[in-house]
């Protein structure tokens, strides 16, 4: 079994991961670096030039696993796409909404060589698409004229609970397995159940890192923290101002709208309609077509039917009047120049009145990064578009994350007793962390950290 890591970076960020096994190849994700710009974003896939490729797995639909899914077609045209029946209905919409932000980001900040791939293309390789239910063998070396004798090595995919249709990929050839983590959650969200990762064994593990340099708060519950989001919103709608969510599309927006029509039907909050992004809304009635297939809880919660939801229109944002109490929960987690998320925090910040919780993560270096950073009465650089401004409005932050915390995938990593552990989807801190503990646990277990373009030989 070999392994090469092909993110462009030692950090969060173009997840891929090439695998040759028995003879065959595999590609574990395909996404996009979301820090960097153009082609160098996309995962080192240069380096594989010439090589046939038997299949692509993908994890989940967020952009950071997925983005870059037909720049890896067009290298290998003959390797089919193997995902979830639920990543699926999703990943036309998500690549096709990358067309567009990328032609977006061309004309607004001149980078050149964007788009990366185009509205046809995404259709072209469509056909490559192939959705499977969790925890079902697929003979993923078999669907090509085999290249070498023997039985294709296997591939299944386990319900990672992060967001709809995410899965953890165990690979098994003739005599070693693989379990790649992809991103995961071990608690229940809000609708999403907990990872289904029992009685995983495997020889080679490659684990997420995400929260490694964050410690868990003693007597923390996603109960309480939600309590206290519907609090805050509540007493910032009793003061007339606004609260805006940002959050990413996929995912958290659906979390943050089943807690508010829970809140509403509780009493908790007041009915009133939530303004949402255009993109947020397909992905939300998509949680509520698939909600029968999905492991969730309130599976007869419809979105769409609980809450009067309104799709922002191109430039309301920027018109809309904020006194009198409105809810925004607006795609663009890490609040990005020329989205309304910017735009309306931009409009919101100098007004005391105003909330902005944050339910996620937000880069130190984007916008959200530096609001969420930000001190109140003090001037700080919002954007470039901006340039300095001073806060006013009530800033919070929400620990309502979709990856499992650091002390769950330790207990995780002994749960596998593999032999090899290859960290990785984290900053060095976070990875230093979990080098640290397992090492310390499990002395047996080899630890390796593999920088950009490396082989593993496991």
């Amino acid at each position: 079994m070999r392994i090469r890591n092909l993110n462009p970076d030692a950090d969060i960020g173009a997840s891929a991961w090439w695998l040759e096994l028995d003879g065959h190849r595999l590609l574990l994700d395909a996404g996009v670096h979301p820090k960097r710009e153009g082609r160098d974003g996309l995962p080192l896939m240069n380096l594989m030039k010439g090589v046939e490729l038997d299949a692509v797995a993908i994890t989940h639909c967020h952009h950071d696993h997925v983005g870059g899914l037909p720049v890896a077609v067009r290298h290998h045209p003959h390797a089919h796409v193997l995902m979830t029946e639920l990543s699926y209905f999703l990943v036309e919409r998500v690549l096709h909404n990358s067309v567009n932000v990328m032609q977006r980001q061309r004309e607004e900040l001149g980078i050149r060589e964007y788009p990366l791939y185009s509205h046809d293309e995404v259709d072209d390789i469509a056909p490559l698409f192939q959705g499977f239910k969790y925890n079902r063998e697929i003979e993923w070396a078999a669907f090509q004229k085999a290249r070498v004798s023997g039985a294709s090595p296997t591939l299944e995919f386990f319900d990672a609970g992060h967001t709809l249709g995410s899965a953890g990929v165990l690979v098994r050839g003739r005599r070693e397995t693989l379990f790649y983590t992809g991103d995961v959650c071990f608690h229940d969200q809000t609708l999403l159940k907990a990872a289904r990762f029992e009685d995983v064994r495997a020889d080679v593990l490659i684990m997420e890192t995400t929260r490694g340099n964050r410690a868990p708060t003693p007597g923390f519950t996603r109960e309480d923290e939600l309590d206290r989001l519907i609090a805050a919103i509540r007493a910032t709608l009793k003061r007339k101002g606004s609260v805006l969510i940002p959050a990413f599309a996929l995912g958290r927006t659906q979390e943050i709208l089943a807690a508010l029509a829970l809140a509403m039907r509780a009493g908790k909050l007041e009915p009133q309609p939530v303004f949402i992004g255009g993109l947020g809304r397909v992905f939300t009635e998509i949680y509520d077509l698939e909600a029968h297939r999905a492991h969730r809880q309130h599976s007869s919660l419809q979105l769409h039917e609980a809450l009067n939801l309104v799709v922002l229109e191109k430039g309301q944002a920027e018109a809309m009047r904020l006194t009198g109490g409105r809810i925004f929960v607006i795609t663009a987690g890490m609040m990005s120049e020329h989205t309304a998320a910017h735009d309306l925090a931009a409009r919101m910040m100098s007004d005391s009145r105003h909330g902005i919780f944050f339910v996620g993560y937000a880069d130190p270096d984007t916008p959200g990064g530096r609001l969420k950073a930000s001190q109140l009465g003090k001037p700080f650089i919002f954007s470039a578009g901006t340039g300095e401004m001073t806060r006013k409005c009530e800033v919070r932050d929400f620990d309502l994350s979709a990856h499992a915390n650091r002390d769950e995938l330790l207990a995780f990593v002994g749960e596998v007793e593999p032999r090899v552990v290859i960290l990785g989807h984290g900053d060095g801190p976070a990875r230093a962390w979990f080098a640290e503990q397992i090492t310390a646990r499990h002395p047996k277990i080899k630890v390796i950290q593999p920088v950009p373009g490396q082989w593993v030989e496991a």
